[in-house]
């Protein structure tokens, strides 16, 4: 596996991480422990060592499970979790605090359930309206001087946000969505952190598994997965959005690869300090994404899928409007 930096402070990590929240929550039924844990460090095995959670998965039950399973390899691995949400009953109830009292307490429980004595990268993971940037970034500054944090990140936070932040304390990392079927962030987010030093992690790199090509119009979903209220999803937009996959399925079967390692690829291929981190809850799937490694995109290659896809409009919004409304532009 090959390793990349995030960041100006140096922070070294696979060149693809494990998202681990389909583990417990999003995708339906949570995995089980041992099938949960044995998909974690086989992970370990095959050369990952950045992993991905946050207290709102489950909640609270990825930490735990990616504590437990991480817990005889900590020294040889990053763990990424995130602050910044309070939680109800329903998804809808999800909303946001990042009081500098309370990602202190968050820290602190979220130590105890990863069984560990520092986070690695902390995240706010969506951006609080009501607290001041700079009192986020401070309250974590302070958590890295006590040596409970090591790197401080943002996620779905707008140009202005990671400026003032960045002023503040250091971003390390910037974790957004972006993929082949959502590439916003081309347009001011990486030149931002390109000029600040800062690295950039995408979730959903598989746009939500839409892109590994095995997801079409006549798809269900499980009642408790979460695609079932993305607007992207919806049985008219997989039917509209099928020539994207179609493009990539060309190219890969060139590449005597995957659609799913060929996106993959192309996003390896953006940028040196770009880090996805596809997440899946089978093993053959695992060995398929870090497998992505090997995909040796051309220049030519980029060509043809810009080319390509720029004759193709995504159809539907990638998130419902609550919680649109909790992303920072």
């Amino acid at each position: 596996m090959q390793t990349r930096k995030l960041g100006s402070d140096g922070l070294e990590v696979s060149a693809i991480g494990l998202g681990c929240m389909g583990l417990s929550s999003g995708y339906g039924p949570a995995t089980g422990t041992e099938d949960a844990v044995r998909l974690i460090r086989t992970a370990v095995e095959h050369g990952v060592t950045f992993f991905d959670t946050a207290e709102a998965y489950g909640p609270f039950k990825n930490e735990e499970l990616v504590g437990e399973a991480l817990a005889p390899f900590r020294d040889q691995v990053v763990i990424a979790t995130k602050f910044g949400h309070v939680f109800g009953r329903e998804l809808r109830d999800l909303g946001v605090n990042s009081r500098p009292e309370h990602i202190s307490e968050v820290a602190d429980a979220s130590l105890r359930r990863l069984k560990t004595d520092r986070i690695d990268l902390f995240y706010q993971h969506r951006v609080d309206p009501a607290v001041p940037i700079e009192d986020v970034a401070g309250a974590v500054k302070e958590l890295i001087r006590q040596g409970k944090v090591r790197h401080f990140g943002l996620s779905e936070a707008g140009v202005q946000t990671i400026r003032r932040a960045h002023a503040v304390q250091n971003v390390t990392a910037l974790q957004s969505e972006y993929s082949l079927w959502w590439r916003e962030p081309e347009d001011a987010i990486l030149p931002t952190l390109e000029e600040l030093g800062i690295g950039f992690v995408p979730f959903s790199p598989l746009g939500k598994g839409f892109l590994t090509g095995t997801i079409d119009a006549n798809t269900t979903f499980r009642g408790n997965d979460m695609r079932n209220m993305v607007p992207r999803f919806t049985p008219g937009a997989r039917l509209a959005n099928r020539g994207l996959v179609d493009v990539l399925k060309g190219i890969a079967v060139r590449k005597q690869a995957t659609p799913a390692q060929t996106a993959l690829g192309w996003l390896l291929a953006q940028k040196p300090w770009i880090v996805p981190i596809p997440g899946t809850t089978k093993l053959h799937r695992l060995e398929e994404n870090v497998g992505a490694m090997d995909v040796a995109l051309t220049p030519d290659d980029l060509r043809e899928i810009d080319d390509a896809l720029s004759n193709i409009s995504v159809q539907g919004e990638r998130y419902p409007a609550f919680l649109q409304a909790m992303v920072d532009r």
